[in-house]
């Protein structure tokens, strides 16, 4: 990365998540809205919010915002008003995205830790108003990001672009908006994510140990275990969208707390060799790159998702033989 130009490498950086995260995603809800995968309706709702989520995320942040910023930075787009509302657009989704993998997390570890709650839990009617709740709040609390910016250029009496208010970092009720916001996306998220896969992990441990013991009892223990098999696959999804969220939204929230912690500002435009452009900018192309890969995820760990997507790639290639064929 050290040879190659910021902006070059953004120019292509970004189209390159659009190119592959749009379609990925329209994929992955095309698919798993069929049903057709075998899995429960609750993860289904989940796994379509979360990719719808992801999604916008793409659309808002990728294409309106940074393939915008870099191909066109003097569009419509860039005028203030515009600006502020793309950020809220953009901070909205990613906030749905980050809580539904926190919302699905938790209902995996119902689903496998609590067996009496799993039952009024780990339904459909649960996980619809759940993922409608997680979208309506992210909604309104990034709602006031609209009167965070200023203009940072006016020409011919329309203001252009958005930089953020001397305010924002001087103003106490700002000062704890920021942190707010901080704490309840990544910090908060993070967090419960590493919490809830280790107490997933211990229990998923400590049940197996259970069922060994009993069918070396009942000398049973050459035969395969369908329960242990049924929650290897479970285990094995929710850790890599974890892992996933975990690893690539890292940076992101190291940036967020070194902006306060050594009362810096966010990265202005002024100077592109500041360590909070590093941090920042870094962090912001992760933290994108996390809505790209769990349709690969996906396809990685689920086998009938796997077929479902070679009968998709397959369907028009059969189309065109048996047009041929007339």
């Amino acid at each position: 990365m050290h040879g190659i130009p910021k902006g070059l490498l953004f120019s292509i950086y970004y189209p390159f998540l659009a190119v592959i995260g749009i379609p990925a995603n329209l994929v992955v809800i095309i698919i798993l809205a069929r049903k057709t995968c075998g899995l429960s309706g609750c993860i289904t709702y989940y796994l379509v919010a979360m990719a719808t989520t992801d999604l916008l995320v793409i659309v808002t942040a990728v294409v309106l915002n940074r393939i915008a910023g870099i191909y066109s930075p003097l569009s419509f787009l860039s005028i203030t008003p515009l600006c502020s509302l793309r950020s809220v657009f953009i901070y909205a989704s990613i906030d749905s995205s980050v809580w539904l993998t926190v919302t699905f997390t938790f209902d995996r570890y119902v689903a496998i830790s609590c067996q009496k709650l799993k039952i009024r839990y780990c339904t459909k009617m649960v996980a619809a108003c759940v993922i409608g709740i997680v979208s309506i709040l992210s909604c309104i609390k990034n709602a006031f990001l609209y009167f965070v910016y200023d203009p940072m250029y006016i020409i011919d009496n329309i203001p252009w672009l958005c930089s953020l208010k001397v305010i924002y970092y001087t103003s106490p009720a700002w000062a704890a908006f920021d942190w707010m916001r901080s704490i309840l996306t990544p910090c908060l998220p993070f967090i419960l994510i590493v919490l809830l896969n280790a107490l997933t992990v211990r229990h998923v441990l400590a049940a197996n140990k259970a069922r060994r013991r009993v069918r070396c009892q009942n000398n049973r223990q050459n035969q395969s275990d369908p329960e242990v098999e049924k929650r290897r696959k479970s285990i094995v999804l929710l850790f890599a969208i974890s892992c996933n969220f975990i690893l690539l939204y890292l940076l992101f929230m190291i940036t967020i707390l070194y902006v306060r912690i050594a009362k810096v500002t966010y990265f202005s435009g002024s100077d592109s060799s500041e360590t909070t452009f590093v941090l920042e900018e870094y962090g912001f192309m992760l933290q994108l790159l996390s809505s790209c890969i769990n349709p690969f995820i996906y396809a990685g760990v689920q086998a009938k998702f796997r077929a479902e997507l070679m009968n998709g790639v397959k369907y028009p290639l059969r189309l065109l033989r048996d047009l041929l064929n007339l």
